[in-house]
């Protein structure tokens, strides 16, 4: 089925006092993210792939170690984290951590704040463009994963929960080449932490 660009879930400046501007989602979202959905567009057109899901289509063209010689699946792939990685990002100052999700967190990593440093040091750590993660394994465990390019958790039958873009077109415009600075920032003012326990 024809991929379509969604809107935001808010306005392209309700981020801007928390360190996203209007000037960053309005290149994100309407350049980059609208990019991967016309060259899909194009490049399942007339495929097998052409009438199905959106989920089936990434999984069904990844390829362990050839995911460069794949443009459906490097645009839809994009196409699918881009969706969640607007709705995990929302508007507001108070970004409480629902119970559920803060006992998993606790559970899986000790606390919350080392969730959030070894979640930041994944993004920091990704070589190049790519994205960071958290997941619920098959087995209903939590763990943070890294990803390269549009790689994302359903290529390995893992539900992603939270994921952060580190491609430099997600950050340089506000954060210019500070990497480590625009994950904490991520972490600490624009999740919207309910839209992640609805995940779980």
């Amino acid at each position: 089925m024809a991929f379509t660009l969604p809107d935001l879930p808010y306005a392209h400046d309700a981020l801007a006092s928390l360190g996203m501007s209007k000037e960053t989602l309005e290149f994100h979202h309407d350049i980059h993210h609208k990019a991967y959905v016309d060259n899909g567009n194009k490049l399942i057109a007339g495929t097998e792939w052409e009438s199905k899901p959106l989920e089936d289509i990434v999984k069904g063209t990844y390829q362990a170690g050839a995911v460069a010689q794949s443009g459906i699946f490097n645009n839809a792939s994009q196409h699918w984290n881009h969706i969640l990685f607007w709705e995990v990002m929302g508007p507001g100052e108070d970004k409480k951590i629902p119970g559920e999700l803060e006992k998993a967190l606790t559970e899986a990593f000790g606390s919350v704040a080392k969730f959030k440093e070894e979640f930041a040091a994944a993004g920091a750590g990704q070589f190049g463009s790519g994205w960071s993660w958290l997941v619920k394994d098959a087995d209903g465990g939590l763990k943070i994963t890294k990803t390269e390019n549009g790689v994302n958790p359903l290529c390995f039958g893992q539900t992603a929960l939270l994921g952060c873009d580190v491609w430099e077109h997600s950050y340089y415009i506000d954060f210019r080449n500070k990497r480590p600075a625009y994950l904490t920032n991520f972490l600490d003012k624009l999740v919207n932490w309910e839209n992640v326990a609805s995940r779980l």
